[in-house]
């Protein structure tokens, strides 16, 4: 599990305001309506609120943009990006966007999360992996993760484990990026 606050980060010649890059926590958090406790987001307009309180993140795309940055001379392959580095507060593995729907709820011991929506990437997100269209790449991967809405608060801590209750099944998150993928291959 992975917290932020609000800090400066430089983006060229220019310092923004983003909680991207967050920590990891080991100990239980509570999960209430707006997210976590301790998580702040910079930009309410299209992070946070209700519909996007908790963003969770798949693990298993790590070694994509671990081998990424090293293509693009960013890093040496084996250096490790840290939980959190995407901004997500759940870095989550065996579930990729393919296999979560619009709808699905995330049922943890203590708290119920529902998903909400694909992530859209901001330009924060090339600063802090470290080119100017891992954004974009992130779309056209299909490596977005997903947001969520609080169902039930409680709490959560890193971990856990959670059983997937299936929504409507309508779209999946990895579906509901396709108008976003076809934007950004314009």
């Amino acid at each position: 599990m992975n917290l932020g606050r609000v800090h400066a980060l430089a983006v060229g010649e220019r310092k923004l305001m983003t909680a991207i890059g967050k920590r990891t926590v080991s100990d239980a958090v509570a999960v209430l309506p707006l997210g976590l406790a301790g998580d702040e987001q910079a930009d309410l307009t299209v992070h946070g609120g209700l519909e996007k309180a908790v963003y969770a993140y798949p693990g298993e795309h790590y070694a994509y943009w671990q081998a990424e940055r090293s293509r693009r001379g960013v890093s040496l392959f084996d250096e490790a990006l840290p939980p959190g580095f995407a901004g997500e507060n759940l870095t989550l593995t065996g579930l990729l966007e393919a296999d979560v729907w619009v709808g699905d709820e995330l049922h943890f011991p203590d708290c119920v999360l529902r998903v909400t929506a694909a992530r859209e990437p901001c330009g924060k997100l090339n600063a802090v992996i470290g080119y100017a269209q891992a954004a974009r790449d992130m779309v056209q991967s299909g490596r977005s993760g997903f947001y969520m809405a609080v169902q039930v608060p409680g709490s959560v801590k890193a971990g856990q484990r959670f059983v997937l209750v299936a929504g409507r099944r309508n779209v999946s998150v990895l579906q509901s990026l396709g108008a976003k993928r076809a934007k950004h291959r314009e």
